[in-house]
């Protein structure tokens, strides 16, 4: 007799055939719009006015953008959601255990009270204490996190049998005391027990204050290994479920400049080894030190997935949506994320699955293995692709389905750390597959896009589980110059896998169906937005000033093509805006930090991608700012744009501005005074169409005097480089 399905899928039929239908109707414009480009200047001798560079720059934004669009059309085809039935797992005896990873780099932008706190939510998972093993790693090396950790876990004491007592969901106490007290209904004691737990957590943040003044945030690239099981030493010995501990393991691996150690990738692998040694799980959480479990079932929803008997043996991967605390009502910097979790995950999970997020997801230990744990591999390839130790070799011919063991003889304890310090040597992955085949792959900055993709073109598959209740919470960049900054990082990783022999639409096609090959392709090419956009904010510009018409007429029908698909492209994004619960504030902040992505973070992260191709830079990685400035998120709550940044971001931006704001009032004063408003109507409202979605930033620089203001110094190397623009420009092109 089959079991009842642990989960089930739902296709929005109407919104299939809507998207479907957007997508054959905006091919077919863009399609004419080509052929007018094309036969416009080959043989209409009106257009010969344009000159070829101008025209060359001109259709060739266009073909790049057809074509990252038609990319991000595959998204769109078969959007699907699903649920899940916690009520039909098996018996928690049965269920296998979990380990979770969470990283932290740097004591300083990420403070230890809040990678504690997220270490404290994972232990408190609703999950059988006994299948739960939680690993830090701190790849600071920092005395001030170690003693984070330590203190974490005597309060956990405290904490972990009161959320398992009380049923509570929110397993950070941080997050838990700042809202209002969940209802319990009549149970006694619970309001004093919420108080005395209350009480502790404040000693113990008074204890990481102290701390943190005495020991200080010190981080080091230079460090040995430091591995530790914490509470191995007094290990806990109880009755009541309630009272058992998960164990929780804290990994510093050793670090020395003169060998790579590949930032995040390279910490995750060495926890896949370190895990594998100790507790050996099948199954891995994977969290950012600051996204903390915000619903104590999200392993149990995890397990309905790869529990299935229909997709158990293929599935690798289940991504929960990020989703952020610190969200304004109106995401001026569109620090959620918003259109990719809510319309392009669920677009994909109807095809192959979502592309691996970074965070939030529990993967098969066995996908991360690659094909080097097949049966029949010699112990010799196991060394060559695993390395040399042989503890790790055994636990690949074993997967742990039982509880965690209490290691309580100390000469035990000692063999195993050494054994687990050997592992995290800067030197053991030399000469093995660790990175290219194995565990998560090191070719890019954005380790988990490029794994995932690897993963996909294996054969594995992936879902995408959005629980009304978020599973997981986070802390987003609330300032202009942290997004960009962290956009310009993404994007130079995820243009070194277009621009590498792993290209979607080349290594893709026959590993991974074509849809998933666009879908991959449009996150990788999504860098090249930077070219488009600045030759459309540029180039007519430059020919308006001139004279020269780079658009049809008015009358002409072609103006017609053009003016659908500018409202195409609008009224497709308003749409999916606004049926996934958005206003059209949000819809209209999204085009304004897209297109100030574009031109920055975009811009940036191709020319670092270039430079890295040709050898002329070399990979680097900077921790987002978890540390939130209190006037700077004041100004993100009340919609107000900070321009606190450098001027290398902040340049293109007011350059642009100033040089659309000149050809707008020239466009318009010159066909006021000669006539062509037909004409040259097209370039003159792509000008006001780009003022008008950067209004922030000349309000920025010419009505706001407050400290978030774009600094005059900016205003003024924008205003040369606007007009170096124009003289080289002019000389160029005319």
């Amino acid at each position: 007799m089959e079991a009842f399905p642990l989960h089930q899928i739902a296709v929005d039929k109407l919104l299939v055939y809507i998207n479907r239908s957007h997508t054959f109707i905006h091919s077919a414009v863009l399609i004419c719009m080509i052929v007018y480009r094309v036969s416009s200047f080959l043989f209409n001798k009106d257009s010969q006015a344009i000159p070829l560079i101008p025209w060359l720059l001109i259709f060739s934004s266009e073909l790049l953008l057809g074509f990252i669009w038609l990319m991000k059309s595959a998204y769109n085809w078969r959007p699907i959601s699903r649920s899940v039935f916690l009520e039909r797992l098996p018996p928690d005896d049965d269920l296998p255990p979990i380990d979770v990873f969470i990283c932290t780099a740097d004591p300083v932008r990420e403070p230890p009270l809040k990678v504690m706190n997220t270490v404290l939510s994972s232990m408190a998972l609703d999950y059988p204490p006994g299948k739960l093993s939680v690993y830090l790693s701190d790849d600071a090396g920092s005395s001030l996190t170690l003693y984070a950790i330590h203190e974490a876990w005597d309060f956990g004491r405290l904490w972990i049998p009161f959320c398992r007592k009380y049923a509570i969901k929110n397993g950070c106490p941080e997050a838990y005391f700042s809202t209002t007290i969940e209802d319990h209904g009549n149970k006694i004691g619970f309001q004093e027990e919420r108080k005395n737990i209350e009480v502790e957590y404040e000693k113990f943040k008074e204890r990481l204050r102290i701390a943190g003044e005495s020991i200080g945030a010190k981080s080091s690239q230079d460090h040995p290994a430091m591995i530790e099981i914490i509470g191995s030493k007094d290990p806990v010995i109880a009755d009541s479920d309630n009272a058992k501990m998960p164990r929780v393991v804290y990994v510093s691996r050793e670090k020395r400049p003169s060998h790579p150690h590949n930032f995040k990738a390279g910490s995750l692998n060495v926890l896949l080894r370190v895990s594998g040694i100790i507790s050996n799980s099948p199954y891995i959480l994977v969290l950012d030190c600051d996204m903390y479990c915000n619903d104590s079932t999200s392993a149990r929803q995890a397990m309905c997935f790869h529990l299935d008997q229909k997709m158990r043996s293929s599935l690798a991967f289940v991504q929960f949506p990020q989703k952020f605390g610190n969200i304004s009502k109106n995401d001026i910097y569109d620090a959620a994320l918003r259109y990719i979790f809510v319309v392009m995950w669920p677009g994909m999970d109807g095809l192959r699955g979502p592309i691996l997020s970074g965070t939030c997801f529990y993967i098969k230990r066995e996908a991360l293995y690659g094909r080097s744990r097949e049966k029949d591999v010699d112990l010799v390839q196991l060394k060559q692709s695993f390395g040399p130790s042989n503890e790790f070799l055994r636990s690949l011919k074993r997967t742990s389905h039982s509880d965690n063991k209490v290691i309580d003889d100390q000469d035990s304890v000692t063999a195993l750390l050494q054994e687990t310090r050997f592992v995290g040597f800067p030197t053991y992955e030399t000469n093995t597959a660790w990175g290219k085949e194995i565990g998560f792959l090191y070719d890019s900055v954005v380790e988990d896009y490029f794994t995932g993709f690897i993963l996909h073109c294996r054969g594995w598959s992936s879902v995408f589980c959005n629980p009304q209740r978020p599973a997981f919470l986070g802390s987003s960049p609330t300032n202009l110059s942290d997004t960009l900054i962290q956009g310009t990082r993404w994007n130079t990783g995820l243009l070194e896998v277009f621009l590498s022999r792993f290209c979607p639409i080349i290594y893709g096609l026959g590993r991974v169906p074509l849809l998933d090959c666009m879908c991959y392709a449009y996150f990788s090419a999504q860098p090249l937005y930077c070219f488009p956009v600045w030759c459309l904010a540029i180039v007519p510009q430059l020919c308006l000033l001139n004279g020269i018409p780079v658009y049809p007429r008015v009358s002409s029908p072609w103006f017609i093509l053009y003016s659908v698909a500018f409202l195409s492209t609008l009224g497709i994004h308003l749409w999916d805006v606004l049926r996934t619960g958005g206003t059209t504030r949000i819809w209209w902040n999204e085009w304004r930090v897209w297109m100030t992505k574009s031109v920055t973070a975009y811009f940036y992260g191709s020319l670092d991608a270039f430079l890295k191709l040709f050898g002329v830079k070399e990979a680097s990685f900077v921790p987002t700012n978890k540390v939130a400035d209190g006037e700077q998120v004041k100004r993100y709550q009340l919609g107000i744009y900070d321009f606190q940044a450098s001027t290398m971001l902040l340049a293109p931006l007011v350059t642009l501005v100033i040089l659309n704001t000149v050809s707008f009032i020239w466009g318009i004063g010159k066909s006021s005074l000669a006539g062509g408003w037909g004409e040259l109507f097209g370039q003159i409202f792509l000008s006001f169409f780009i003022l008008i979605v950067n209004y922030p930033i000349i309000e920025g620089m010419m009505l706001r005097k407050d400290k978030g203001r774009i600094p005059p110094s900016a205003t003024l190397f924008s205003l040369a480089c606007s007009f170096l623009i124009l003289l080289l420009g002019y000389t160029a092109f005319f």
